[in-house]
């Protein structure tokens, strides 16, 4: 049955495939307008593109509460950030999430001796005594480096429960690991783990990294979206994720800068929750906006 929420959701993906006029706009197509006698046109036409990015911004802020209503009722999510995104973006992040009747379990940041691919010895080595100690079958000893990281995260800071599960003796140990080691940091130490996770990346890192995380934390976790902005999807690490293929149970959005790429965000995790995966966002291959 078509609902409310899949007419309304595919407006905002109308108006946000509308708002790509906005990324192409500074990319190759603008520069076929330099140099050009004529400017007018061109002066025109951004600022058409710009007024529809603002309207797609408008109307998906308007319209956030009725998509996200109840969406995510008794869900919890865990927030990591990983290159340093804008608190703004991260602030607007969390009230999506409890619009939609969750909360953020606990924010939690990837440090640059992690996500910046210069510790590969470290995080192996580390990983395996880590693996050994907390002894669970979510961990493959054998899976590469940042896979196996990634699955340590998940054991750390998600799960597959939908109504989460406390921080137990693994949980703990693994987070006190990666922060002994100055690989992450937590808002809440003794935070219960949370069946969503929701990445948000900031400065380009590492992409190999990235995926491997990211895919160690989708066998993990109920949801995983990555999240990234513009910049990050046309040439950045988020671009490099997408193309060498978006690890599988990984949703990613672009565009979360904008007011339309933090609502995608949130409608990305009621899709994750469902164990779907795609790529959204201006520049997703699968649309503008998951439809839920």
């Amino acid at each position: 049955m078509i609902t409310y929420r899949h007419h309304v959701v595919s407006l905002v993906a109308v108006f946000l495939a509308l708002a790509v006029g906005v990324v192409l706009g500074g990319g190759p197509l603008a520069d076929a307008d330099e140099g050009s006698d004529d400017q007018a046109p061109a002066a025109s036409a951004d600022a058409a593109q710009d007024a529809r990015g603002e309207y797609a911004d408008v109307f998906a802020a308007a319209s956030a509460s009725r998509l996200l209503e109840d969406g995510l009722e008794g869900r919890s999510v865990a927030l990591v950030s990983a290159g340093g995104p804008d608190d703004e973006v991260l602030g607007a992040l969390t009230a999506h999430v409890e619009e939609a009747g969750g909360e953020v379990a606990a924010r939690y940041e990837l440090l640059d001796r992690l996500v910046g691919g210069s510790s590969t010895s470290l995080v192996d080595t580390l990983g395996q005594r880590l693996a050994e100690e907390v002894d669970d079958g979510a961990i493959d000893p054998d899976a590469p480096a940042y896979d196996r990281l990634g699955q340590l995260l998940g054991l750390a800071l998600a799960t597959s429960a939908p109504d989460g599960t406390p921080a137990g003796g693994n949980a703990r140990t693994v987070r006190q690991g990666l922060a002994g080691a100055d690989l992450l940091a937590t808002s809440d130490a003794d935070a219960a783990r949370a069946p969503l996770v929701l990445l948000v990346l900031g400065e380009d890192t590492d992409p190999d990294v990235l995926t491997g995380l990211a895919s160690g934390l989708a066998t993990v976790a109920g949801g995983t979206v990555l999240a990234a902005g513009s910049e990050s999807a046309q040439d950045g690490t988020l671009g490099a994720v997408r193309e060498a293929g978006t690890p599988g149970g990984v949703v990613t959005v672009d565009g979360v800068e904008s007011p339309a790429g933090q609502v995608t965000a949130a409608l990305a995790l009621l899709v994750a929750g469902s164990g779907a995966g795609g790529d959204y966002g201006p520049a997703g291959p699968d649309g503008a906006v998951p439809l839920t």
